[in-house]
């Protein structure tokens, strides 16, 4: 399985663009990224799920062999030591399609996320 090409314009159907064992994954994923930050929007950005709040919060798309989820800088830096099992860079991590999800590590990222954007965006408007 290659990252998909087609058009999508909302997240079920990218959702809807891969086998029911992967559309699991991306499901449990979706619901867990509510779960903890549940005035998030959902938005296709960069031809991947996105998920915004005060600005981009987490992206995640599906690859070949992983589904790559995008927590920005702050979010692989600050959990970095919690990775070592999987293949990261600046920006992303990459959770392998024959492995269940690290769901706890990936709900600590985006609540770390949440309050980051939601502190970040009351000191601009302290500023202003």
């Amino acid at each position: 399985m290659e990252e998909n090409k087609q058009d999508f314009t909302t997240i079920d159907e990218y959702i809807r663009l891969y086998p029911a064992e992967v559309q699991e994954k991306l499901t449990a994923l979706r619901e867990l990224i509510h779960s903890a930050a549940p005035e998030a929007t959902e938005a296709i950005s960069w031809r991947m799920p996105t998920f915004r709040l005060h600005g981009n919060l987490v992206h995640f798309a599906v690859f070949k062999k992983h589904i790559g989820f995008y927590p920005g800088e702050s979010g692989i830096r600050v959990f970095e030591d919690r990775m070592k099992d999987y293949k990261s860079s600046k920006g992303a991590v990459q959770f392998p399609l024959d492995k269940p999800l690290p769901l706890n590590l990936v709900e600590e990222i985006v609540l770390y996320r949440v309050k980051e954007n939601t502190e970040l965006a009351l000191s601009k408007k302290k500023n202003k």
